[in-house]
């Protein structure tokens, strides 16, 4: 079963043209979408990533980004009205190339994906990373699951004072550069403008791990691009 949907996602082949080897497209279709319900394939991805934190793999230099995943004609269906029916679709926003869906990740070092969190393609960034941040949660055989990494590593999108006092409030160290118009305001505003928020140049070079990650990802045809009109943290989650 758990070949199936690898090899559903990872083809994008549909469903009802998989190879008959793998059985009834019935059975892995309802597997994957009542695991992903009561929430067994993020117990899965949480036990992995706990194993790989307690043999000292797991590197705690995180890294933010967003990336879109445009939605295939099957997938942005009519919408219905009515009780039981489907009243939207889920995570689905207009962009420039139409129907896509927007995924926030985090990830470590060794571009594994930690955290990620769904929105429409017209979200902005900055608005999610707290709820990355939130997400970002690691169980531990003894004591309390750790929540805070050592660092984050985030673009320009993402320096904003309330994302900056966030990540000091939790005592996380932020490398996120500034952008040009906003160094210039505080010049501009001499010594009501503060000083520069601290950043390394060496350490932000680490911020590719997660687009690396998000490469590993998209290998996979079916979250390159959305088939299903169900939410893509289904295979996602899986996947991950």
């Amino acid at each position: 079963m758990i070949d199936a949907i690898a090899f559903r996602y990872r083809t994008g082949t549909p469903w009802m043209d998989r190879p008959e080897p793998f059985g009834s497209w019935k059975g892995a279709h309802n597997r994957l979408r009542k695991w992903a319900a009561d929430g067994t394939w993020e117990k899965v991805s949480t036990a992995l990533l706990a194993r790989a934190d307690a043999e000292g793999d797991l590197d705690w230099v995180v890294a933010v980004d967003s990336t879109i995943v445009r939605a295939h004609q099957h997938s942005a269906g009519a919408r219905q009205k009515g009780p039981g029916r489907r009243s939207g679709r889920p995570c689905l926003g207009r962009s420039r190339g139409g129907l896509t869906t927007k995924i926030h990740l985090a990830a470590d070092g060794h571009y594994r994906p930690l955290a990620f969190v769904l929105t429409p393609a017209q979200a902005r960034d900055a608005p999610a990373f707290p709820q990355v941040m939130a997400r970002l949660r690691m169980a531990r055989r003894i004591g309390r699951p750790r929540i805070t990494p050592d660092s984050v590593l985030a673009g320009k999108a993402y320096s904003s004072r309330a994302i900056r006092r966030h990540l000091r409030r939790l005592g996380i160290r932020a490398m996120i550069p500034q952008p040009a118009d906003q160094a210039v305001n505080r010049k501009r505003l001499g010594r009501l403008g503060g000083h520069p928020p601290a950043f390394d140049r060496e350490a932000y070079k680490q911020r590719s791990t997660v687009e690396r990650c998000i490469n590993k990802l998209k290998l996979w045809r079916g979250l390159a691009a959305r088939y299903d009109c169900e939410d893509v943290q289904v295979p996602l989650r899986a996947v991950a």
